[in-house]
Formats: structure tokens, C-alpha cells, sequence
């Protein structure tokens, strides 16, 4: 089968069929999307380790705001691939066209299997965890709620676009609206923290390190690409989309760690367990801690929504391409969903809980499972830039990469450090994810002898 016919293939998933998915999404709902799935769990999880590696409030400032700037890098990189190639596979079928269809293939089967579905349960397990201090079912509160919340967003995205769509809208709102209530409550009413000696870094590494965990924070922006295919006026929106969700996830996260700092000082951010609990437990009182345990389950719960929303958008776009997979590729017009696709999805998220419940490492090991293969295929859509540049020169490109190609070298660097980070700094888990994605291997070359 010649490279041509081998994405031809995926030219049609969108551009020859009668049915599939429509342009159904706003500004507004792209960028609601975006905010709900990078300000999810980590903002409060994560200042704190980036305070005790940055050393001081100036440094773990910085590091929160070049966070924003390497995400706007690499947004400028997306902008550019998903107005020339708007498709509801968006780095599937970049890949496919850059590399043919082996690499998009793995991916499609690491998003399925590693990636998406590992990031849907992380989610669910810290949801669980802060859903528990409210009201706990006993020893398993956690896995039970994680799997009630996959079941009950993924039912809400198969009744249909809209139903999923304002679902995401309301809660990325309410998630919002709680982080400023908690910088407010942080800036106005917590007394100042009382002026303690920075906190040296362990080692050089530490600001590197710092750094891991910010862009932790900043990550899912790329989830845009694989709504393109839904959004009205993409070759507009696409890229506004992204600058004005990046300019809001930035400023909000500058504004918490300033009232984080504001409230406990860098030291006491460094010694915290739950930094916005203690936060607002200064600030107000028990009281505080309790709303923030809801304010983080809605956040997290808002991200988790969006998740599934985008992921079951590849794995539709895989099914329309390999046979093997043809299930996953029916849309249900009467919904405009891709039902099967978000069923399979759900039904690996769940056995996924399982995993993280049996070795009561939920949170930690679905990290550890996920991150290794994210970069690794986000390194290779900041190559296919590159490749498309060259081989595909007459594609009109509305929106082109500044300072090309500066920026997308750029981009690829982070990338690289961020796939050697994530293999040096965990653990089994890593390699437990890779070995899931080489059992794509032989999926492929089954794959091949039905072609």
C-alpha cells in the first residue's frame, strides 16, 4: 500500500463521508475545554514541590511563568498544524501524514491504551481522593468514586455534543470562580506569612526539576487539536483558542502561587502536604479547608469531563482508518457522538481504576504509566511540523509559526528534556507504559495482513 493511498485514507475520515462530526463548538466551548483540562488537579498539588526546588519566591515565580511561555511556544507550533490540518485525530493524523501510518497507528494505540486513558484516571483518582474527605465510602472510597465519575461524564458525553459541552462549560466556570475566591480569600484575608530564610535547593538539577512539575501543571493545551474538526471558523478560532486559553491558565496560576506565598511563604509552601487547604484553613478556618476539598473536586471533575470528551475524538478517527479497529469508528449521528469509541474508552479507564486500586498507588502509578509515552509522541508532532513544512508546501497555512524554525526547534527541545525527565524521575510504571505500547506492535502487523 503506497504512503498516498496509506493517508488518503485518513483525508476522507472527514472530507468524502456524509456523516461524522460537525462544527459544532464555539469559541467560548474550545476554550472552556482547554482551561478545564490544563487547570485541573496539578495547581494544587504541585506548588508546593515547586516551591521547595526553586528555592525562593522569586525563582518559583519565574519558573511559573516561563511554565506559560513554553506552553505558548509549543502552542504556536499546534496553531500552525491544526489550521492547515483541521481533522477530529488532530496529532494522529499529523503523524500520519509526517510518517505514514506505522507511527500513527502506535499512536492512536498508546492514546488509546496508555495516554488518554491513563490521564482520564489520574484525574478520577484525585477527584476520588479530595471526594473522599467529604464523604467517605470506607477503605475503597476513592477507586469507587473514580469509577462513578468515568461511568457517569461518560454517559453525559454519549447522550450528546451539547449535554457534554455545557457540562464542561458550567464546571470549568465554577472551577474558575473557586480559584479566584481562593486568591481573593489568599491576598485579603490570610495574614502574611512571616519572613523565613529561602529554602536552598538540593542541586543544581532542582530548578530543572521545578520546572518538570510546572509544565505538569501547564500540560493538556495540545488537547485543542483534536476538537478542530468540531470547532466553527477553525482556521480562525483554532489559534485564538489556544492564546487566550494559555493567557487564562497563566495568570490564574501566577495569581495562586502569589497568594500561596502571599499566605505561607515559600518555606511554608515547601513543608505543606496541601498547600491550598492550609492556605485557606489561614485564611478563614476549618471552614476553608472544606470548601477547598470541594473546590478541588470540581476542578478536577471539570478536567476529567473535558478528557474524555477529546480522547474518544482519536480513537474514533482510528477506527475510521484501521479495520481492526472499525468499531471504534461509527459516529451516532442522532447524539453526534462517537458512542463506541467513548464506551471502549470508559471500559480501559475502568479496568485502569482496578490497576491503581490493586496496588494503592492510584495517583502515582497511572503518572508513572502515562508520562514516558506523552512526550515521546509529542516530540514527534513538534518533527512533523518540520516534515509537512517541506513535503507538503502547497497546504495553505492561515496561521505560520513564527521565527520558523527557531520555535519549533524550541518546542522539540522541551519536549526531549521532558521525555528524559520522565524516564530518569519514575518509576516501574514508565516502563510498564512502554511495554503496553510495544503490544501495539503485533496489533499493527495484523493490521497490515488484513490490508
Amino acid at each position: 500500500m503506497s504512503r498516498d493511498r496509506n493517508y488518503s485514507l485518513s483525508e476522507q475520515t472527514l472530507v468524502a463521508q456524509t456523516t461524522g462530526p460537525k462544527p459544532a463548538l464555539s469559541l467560548v466551548d474550545a476554550v472552556a475545554i482547554i482551561v478545564g483540562i490544563v487547570i485541573g488537579a496539578g495547581i494544587f498539588e504541585t506548588p508546593a514541590l515547586v516551591a521547595a526546588n526553586a528555592g525562593s519566591a522569586e525563582a518559583a515565580i519565574l519558573a511559573w511563568l516561563v511554565g506559560g511561555i513554553m506552553s505558548l511556544v509549543g502552542a504556536l507550533c499546534y496553531a500552525e498544524l491544526g489550521t492547515a490540518y483541521p481533522h477530529a485525530g488532530g496529532n494522529y493524523h499529523y503523524l500520519m501524514r509526517a510518517f505514514g501510518k506505522n507511527l500513527a497507528f502506535l499512536f492512536a494505540w498508546a492514546r488509546l491504551s496508555v495516554v488518554q486513558t491513563g490521564s482520564i484516571v489520574i484525574l478520577a483518582f484525585v477527584f476520588g481522593d479530595y471526594a473522599s474527605q467529604l464523604f467517605s465510602f470506607g477503605d475503597y472510597s476513592s477507586s469507587i468514586y473514580a469509577a462513578l465519575a468515568v461511568v457517569i461524564l461518560t454517559g453525559l458525553n454519549i447522550i450528546s455534543v451539547p449535554q457534554g459541552k455545557w457540562t464542561q462549560n458550567w464546571l470549568t466556570a465554577a472551577k474558575v470562580l473557586g480559584l479566584v475566591m481562593v486568591v481573593v480569600f489568599g491576598l485579603l484575608y490570610a495574614s502574611p506569612a512571616a519572613p523565613t530564610v529561602p529554602v536552598e535547593a538540593s542541586s543544581k538539577g532542582s530548578l530543572g526539576l521545578a520546572m518538570v512539575f510546572v509544565l505538569l501543571s501547564y500540560g493538556g493545551w495540545n488537547e485543542a487539536a483534536f476538537i478542530s474538526a468540531e470547532l466553527r471558523n477553525v482556521r480562525r478560532n483554532m489559534k485564538r483558542s489556544l492564546f487566550w486559553s494559555i493567557g487564562i491558565i497563566t495568570a490564574i496560576y501566577l495569581s495562586i502561587n502569589l497568594a500561596f506565598l502571599h499566605g505561607l511563604g515559600v518555606a511554608g509552601m515547601a513543608a505543606s502536604k496541601a498547600v491550598a487547604a492550609d492556605l485557606m484553613r489561614r485564611a478563614v478556618g476549618e471552614p476553608g479547608a472544606i470548601f477547598i476539598s470541594l473546590l478541588i473536586a470540581v476542578s478536577t471533575l471539570g478536567a476529567l469531563n473535558a478528557t474524555i470528551f477529546t480522547g474518544a475524538r482519536t480513537n474514533y478517527a482510528f477506527g475510521q482508518d484501521f479495520s481492526l479497529f472499525s468499531f471504534l469508528g461509527r459516529w451516532r449521528n442522532r447524539s453526534q457522538t462517537p458512542t463506541n469509541a467513548l464506551m471502549v474508552q470508559a471500559l480501559l479507564s475502568l479496568l485502569l481504576v482496578l490497576l491503581g486500586t490493586v496496588t494503592r498507588k492510584g495517583f502515582e502509578t497511572m503518572v508513572d504509566y502515562t508520562a514516558p509515552v506523552f512526550w515521546f509522541f509529542f516530540l514527534m508532532t513538534g518533527v512533523s511540523l518540520f516534515i509537512l513544512r517541506v513535503r507538503e508546501p502547497e497546504v495553505p497555512r492561515p496561521f505560520q509559526v513564527p521565527l520558523y524554525p527557531l520555535t519549533p526547534i524550541l518546542f522539540c527541545l522541551i519536549c526531549g528534556y521532558l521525555l528524559y525527565s520522565s524516564l530518569a524521575y519514575t518509576g516501574i510504571g514508565a516502563f510498564v507504559g512502554v511495554a503496553v505500547v510495544a503490544l501495539g506492535v503485533p496489533l499493527l502487523l495484523l493490521q497490515c495482513r488484513q490490508a
